[in-house]
């Protein structure tokens, strides 16, 4: 029976685990400041981006789709598994032992996806070790004929699926799994004589997710006899997406998120190929053509935010090929890196050219690609025949609206003098069919709402400039200020939006509140607890942050030490989100000893203002006081002197 995981040990494996870790291998993160990291948001698709983690405070927010959360909360959402398979998940890679409570133990199933992946696991190890078995003697040479050794397949873990009904199958049952687990992880099928291997006779790749847990697998057809396809995939699984998963990512990651560049390659051979001749960025698709879902998985690893990457495609030289760059094309506009082809002059696939001229030529090949643009517009041109006048004219009309919709406004010019020189056209007339085209486009996106990818690059999310340092506000039409969350700002039959610090007022003063909680909820020990007692004791004109400041008293009177759990555990439900969302927003400083004076200053800042008041509402008083009452008169009198001397020290003075 599965037991409740001690808290202790939920705790201490949390402590233990450094989010940026977890979420790194899904995201690229860069630095947002001191403490802080922000990268492409893995839950929603954006251009700017604007999800934000604090490795110290252990958590995540973002400011464009509104999720947060801790790592456990992130391996939940991201991989779909249990609050317990996630903490046991995360144990198990720091090498913690759990302990369980009522006597019981480890879940035996967590939804499958433990056992799914166990089972590839398991079948991944019996391919490989297949490969130097006699039988896998036709693997084993179609390997040497394409240049790879036995270290190669090793190093992508390719092995050899014996032909047999269900060799597969015995051994792994042999292994605890059951029927219902090979079935569903796509390892065996159902046919008339009943199950049977998936995998015969087939040279295999493992398909590994982003984080290096084999999915699924991908077998070439080997035997004349095999009336199958040349290519096999395994089926969509809880596991398996073909249209999300890519060969060779968990390989690459590292090197594409930091060269920022990507190399998407057509076959596993190719990824092979380019990895061995030091092109180790190369990905490929899995039995689908590259596609919209692909593109959102390798922005978030590319980093896709500043339109400095590239994203490099080769494609073989045939008839298939051009299509398939033409496919490409159409999605390129997701992508704010530039995007380019990269054909060999015979048309050889990075395997084949490896064979034929080394691994300098893959390189080579990378190295001399083309700029998208410049592919497409040249192979749209050669459908036309352009010695006659209507096929230049036709070829104008289908080549303008690619020019027109080139990202970058400064590149449009060239191409529009490299198209009118193409065409042999006076470059007037090609600009003005380039404009007109351009135009058509925009009316044509007005009429049919807000693109469904992401923004241009130059485009700035409402969230990322709320996640910028100190306090931004969300801003609404006519750029006037948008309304404070107590304010009736929707139908009143309209569900309430979940509170988020973006929609806080513009006003100075707000913004002073949100910045010192803020560092007060990130850096409560550089603020010290009698610098945070006296802003706790600070009146805040924003409703929800009042409530945020009540918590941190509460705490501070409780346990005597701040921390974003015990704050986010004092405040009633629906203001969590708003204390996981300062707990994360960036602070604008970049050095610890920027940030010492930033968190010190904008707290003593608060506490200053309150202090303000109080003197403001003391003259007032003096004011209205009679003259002849002088105990009173005498008594505010040395309470002004106090609150200057208490500003004084605030400020060092």
């Amino acid at each position: 029976m599965a037991g409740r995981i001690r808290q202790a040990d939920v705790e201490e494996v949390k402590a233990r685990t450094n989010i940026a870790d977890i979420v790194g291998e899904h995201v690229s993160l860069k630095s947002a400041g001191v403490g802080s990291m922000k990268g492409l948001c893995p839950f929603h698709d954006e251009r700017s981006p604007s999800f934000h983690v604090r490795p110290q405070l252990g958590y995540y927010h973002c400011f464009g789709c509104g999720e947060s959360g801790d790592v456990y909360t992130f391996l939940q959402r991201m991989d779909h598994v249990s609050f317990s398979e996630a903490v046991e998940r995360l144990a198990g890679r720091i090498g913690y032992e759990l302990h369980y409570e009522d006597g019981g133990g480890p879940a035996q199933d967590h939804g499958n996806r433990a056992r799914l992946l166990a089972a590839n696991s398991a079948a991944s190890e019996y391919f490989l070790e297949q490969l130097g078995s006699p039988e896998a003697d036709v693997a084993r040479r179609f390997l040497g004929e394409r240049g790879f050794d036995a270290e190669a397949a090793k190093r992508f873990g390719v092995g050899f699926a014996p032909k047999s009904w269900d060799r597969l199958t015995g051994h792994l049952k042999g292994r605890g799994f059951t029927q219902e687990e090979l079935s569903a992880a796509g390892l065996v099928s159902q046919g008339d004589r009943g199950v049977y291997d998936r995998f015969r006779g087939r040279l295999v790749w493992p398909i590994r997710d982003v984080t290096g847990q084999t999915v699924g697998f991908g077998a070439r057809r080997l035997l004349d006899d095999d009336n199958g396809p040349k290519y096999l995939n395994t089926p969509e699984t809880p596991l398996y997406r073909k249209a999300q998963v890519l060969y060779g990512l968990d390989l690459a990651k590292r090197d594409i998120a930091k060269t920022h560049r990507v190399v998407v390659v057509e076959g596993y051979t190719d990824v092979m190929a380019c990895h061995l001749a030091g092109v180790t960025t190369a990905i490929a698709t899995c039995g689908t053509a590259f596609g919209v879902e692909h593109i959102k998985v390798l922005r978030r690893v590319l980093g896709d935010d500043s339109g400095v990457g590239e994203v490099v495609f080769t494609f073989d030289g045939d008839a298939a090929g051009q299509q398939a760059a033409m496919r490409a094309f159409a999605e390129e506009q997701r992508f704010s890196a530039q995007t380019y082809v990269a054909v060999a002059p015979d048309g050889l696939d990075p395997c084949d050219l490896r064979l034929a001229r080394g691994d300098g030529a893959v390189r080579a090949l990378v190295d001399s690609r083309t700029p998208m643009f410049d592919f497409v517009i040249r192979h749209t041109l050669s459908r036309f025949d352009l010695e006659t006048v209507e096929g230049r004219a036709a070829a104008l009309r289908a080549a303008a609206p690619i020019v027109a919709d080139i990202r970058d406004a400064s590149l449009r010019p060239g191409y529009t003098r490299e198209l009118a020189r193409m065409l042999g056209v006076e470059l007037g007339e090609v600009d003005r069919a380039v404009r007109a085209a351009g135009r058509r486009s925009r009316d044509a996106g007005e009429r049919g709402g807000e693109a469904s990818g992401p923004r241009r690059a130059g485009e700035r999310d409402q969230a990322g400039a709320a996640s910028t340092g100190g306090a931004a506000a969300a801003v609404g039409p006519g750029g006037s200020a948008a309304p404070g969350f107590g304010e009736p700002n929707q139908a009143a039959d309209a569900p309430q939006r979940p509170y988020s610090i973006v929609d806080l007022p513009a006003d100075p003063s707000t913004r002073l509140e949100r910045d010192a909680l803020q560092a007060m909820l990130q850096y409560p020990e550089v603020a010290g607890d009698d610098l945070l007692r006296h802003a706790t004791d600070s009146r805040f004109g924003n409703e929800t942050l009042a409530v945020v400041r009540d918590a941190v008293a509460s705490v501070l009177a409780e346990h005597g030490a701040v921390t974003v759990e015990k704050v986010a555990a004092e405040v009633p439900q629906p203001y969590i989100g708003v204390v996981q969302q300062l707990a994360v927003a960036p602070v604008p400083q970049r050095s610890e000893v920027e940030l010492t004076t930033y968190v010190q200053g904008v707290v003593i800042a608060l506490v200053d203002r309150e202090l303000l008041r109080q003197k403001r509402e003391l003259l007032g008083r003096l004011q209205r006081t009679a003259p002849d009452d002088r105990d009173t008169y005498a008594a505010m009198q040395r309470a002004l002197v106090d609150i200057e001397r208490e500003r004084r020290a605030l400020k060092g003075d």
